[in-house]
């Protein structure tokens, strides 16, 4: 995997934190497939956190209890497989990009 740019958001909610991640190529795109939409153009606030290279990811993240994450682009879900966020089982598609929502349940 190369090492890419990638934003990653950590949002805290009440419930605990929530991480949003998008490959930096994508951040002014919206990415539609039928009826299903990902609109990160007009939602960019939501993705636009740090900009870190790809390989940082697990630094970031560890130092952070995550209850959920939505992630977006090959970049992104290919530094959430490696750091075990997401499985590669749960990986979708729209317009031939991957993307994953994971939640935690205790």
């Amino acid at each position: 995997m190369a090492d890419a740019l990638i934003y990653l958001k950590i949002h805290a909610t009440e419930n605990g934190k929530l991480i949003a991640m998008c490959d930096e190529s994508l951040i002014d795109k919206i990415l539609q497939e039928g009826e299903m939409v990902i609109d990160i153009k007009n939602y960019s606030d939501f993705y636009k956190g740090e900009l870190i290279h790809s390989k940082s990811f697990n630094d970031i993240v560890s130092a952070h209890d995550i209850l959920s994450a939505n992630i977006v682009g090959k970049e992104s879900v290919e530094a959430a497989i490696t750091n075990k966020v997401i499985e590669r089982g749960h990986v979708k598609r729209i317009s031939g990009i991957p993307y994953a929502h994971a939640y935690r349940i205790d």
